[in-house]
């Protein structure tokens, strides 16, 4: 089988995406982890699947997987490369595209320095919505890892995130706390876990530990994540610069019950032809 494809970032976030609208293939773990192969394969974070909708509500259905396989509810970077692509091979002239997920509805516009605007819904608290093994829902919660305890935000944007706030994102241990908080059982469809560095109210570093990609150069749902964490702890504004290790999103939310909106930029790099 012959896959067209097209080879994308996110602020380094990077993606193989496929059209399933004009081509047709099945979809299954072993082609996931074939395509997202640093050495075998083509390469990238997440694999990502552009469908034609369920329900007539939608421009498009939009699928994502982890480079080992596993489907994900959500992906920020993603959004925004996704909304590019469909432009870029005229699947739809539209500058404000609603894309069905997993998860729900979300909606990208394209802005006038084109940007990507992507309205990425309203955070999910509740601990059973997470999901999170928590008796009630606050704005903090202490998890205990290897006998040491450390004070987390838990969100859902539509996928899970764990948010700690850390001195300074360049020592902060990403890369040994961040699997073993990914895989806590506390959190049982693990969790992405977020190390965020305040430089002030309206600007933040953060490095996210994606679960089942591991770190990342930027991350969406986590920036997005960190920004709700910090207001609920009353550390961060409502409009708020976040730095990623790829490039700066920009995040703003209007309070609880309120979604957020994330503007950042969409690169394609090339587009190719795959033997599979």
């Amino acid at each position: 089988m012959r896959l067209q494809f097209t080879k994308m970032h996110g602020l380094g976030n990077d993606f193989v995406v496929l059209d399933r609208v004009t081509q047709r293939f099945n979809i299954d773990a072993d082609l996931i982890r074939t395509l997202a192969d640093r050495h075998f394969g083509i390469g990238c974070d997440q694999v990502l699947v552009v469908d034609i909708p369920s329900i007539p509500e939608a421009d498009f259905r939009y699928r994502i997987y982890n480079c080992d396989g596993s489907e994900v509810e959500h992906c920020g970077n993603g959004a925004r490369c996704f909304a590019k692509f469909v432009r870029d091979h005229q699947l739809t002239g539209k500058r404000r595209i609603v894309v069905e997920t997993a998860k729900g509805m979300i909606e990208v516009r394209v802005t006038r320095s084109n940007q990507y605007c992507v309205n990425m819904g309203t955070p999910w608290l509740e601990p059973a919505d997470i999901p999170f093994v928590a008796d009630a829902s606050t704005n903090s919660y202490d998890l205990d890892v290897d006998g040491q305890h450390y004070e987390i935000g838990a969100v859902s944007m539509g996928n899970p995130h764990a948010v700690l706030v850390v001195d300074d994102v360049d020592t902060a241990p990403v890369h040994t706390l961040g699997p073993k908080i990914e895989h806590h059982p506390r959190f049982p469809n693990r969790v992405n876990v977020g190390f965020m560095q305040i430089i002030s109210r309206g600007h933040i570093k953060l490095r996210v530990f994606e679960r089942g990609a591991g770190e990342t150069l930027a991350c969406g749902t986590g920036a997005c994540a960190a920004v709700v964490s910090g207001n609920l702890r009353g550390l961060l504004d409502r409009r708020v610069k976040v730095e990623l290790p790829g490039g700066t999103l920009n995040i703003e939310w209007g309070g609880e019950g309120k979604p957020l909106e994330m503007i950042g930029p969409a690169t394609r790099v090339f587009d190719g032809e795959i033997h599979v």
